[in-house]
Formats: structure tokens, C-alpha cells, sequence
């Protein structure tokens, strides 16, 4: 993968109908996480760690920052927040492809300095498998 603009990864979440932008997030990433199952012993070729294949637990983290482009997106994300409801979320990465899956919001915090607008942060955690979809 080339270098991509950062603005075209793409945060959507599911509203009841389809799949709407999340906010005008100006900043976004997205982390994926695989914690291991260590099953080292006494007789492990030099004492080595071995990991048992395929058995810890897998991951996503996805957070962005940003500001509320209209008051549909804003409603969306504050109800989900605090419905406390898992969500279908898709992540779409330029030249790369479309993760898609279960997501719940953990973390909403709102910002604002006296001569700007205001701004929001939030972290979404995966409920479920993911699925990926390469372009």
C-alpha cells in the first residue's frame, strides 16, 4: 500500500437504514490486537517461549477526533454512547480494504477552546468477529 491521504479513512456506523459517516472526524486510526497464549515449559528447545497457535484473543480498537458536521451524525454518536448498544461499524482504508463488524463506543469526551469550535474524541472497541473485505 502507497501513501493514501489520511482524510480518505473512512469511519461509517450503522443508523437503522445504512451506513452513515461518523462526524467530520478530522483524525482517525485503528489498531488490531492478538493477545498470545504462552505454553512454555521445562522442556522448550533452549528455553524458548512457545506460543500455542491461534489461541489468544483477538482485538480492534478504532478512535478518532474531530468535529460534529450536522446534527444527524451527532445524534447518532451521543445515542449510541449513551444506549450503551453494540453497532455494525465499517472502516475503510484506501488501498487496502473494508473491516466490518460489531463496535461499542467506550470512551466520548467533548473539547473547545474560547475562540474555536467545538471538538469531540471517541474510542470504539470490537464486540464480535470482524470481517475484511480487500478493494
Amino acid at each position: 500500500m502507497g501513501a493514501q491521504k489520511g482524510k480518505d479513512l473512512l469511519l461509517k456506523m450503522h443508523d437503522g437504514s445504512g451506513f452513515a459517516a461518523v462526524a467530520g472526524l478530522r483524525s482517525r486510526r485503528i489498531a488490531f490486537n492478538a493477545e498470545t497464549v504462552d505454553v512454555t515449559h521445562a522442556e522448550s528447545a533452549g528455553r524458548w517461549r512457545e506460543l500455542l497457535e491461534g489461541a489468544g484473543i483477538k482485538r480492534a480498537s478504532i478512535s478518532g477526533r474531530g468535529l460534529f458536521r450536522d446534527a444527524a451524525s451527532d445524534a447518532l454518536v451521543r445515542q449510541t454512547f449513551f444506549e450503551g448498544v453494540v453497532k455494525n461499524c465499517q472502516v475503510i482504508v484506501p488501498d487496502f480494504g473494508t473491516i466490518e463488524g460489531l463496535f461499542q463506543i467506550t470512551a466520548f469526551e467533548f473539547a473547545g477552546e474560547h475562540n474555536g469550535e467545538v471538538t469531540f474524541e471517541l474510542s470504539l472497541e470490537s464486540a464480535g468477529a470482524l470481517s475484511f473485505t480487500a478493494l
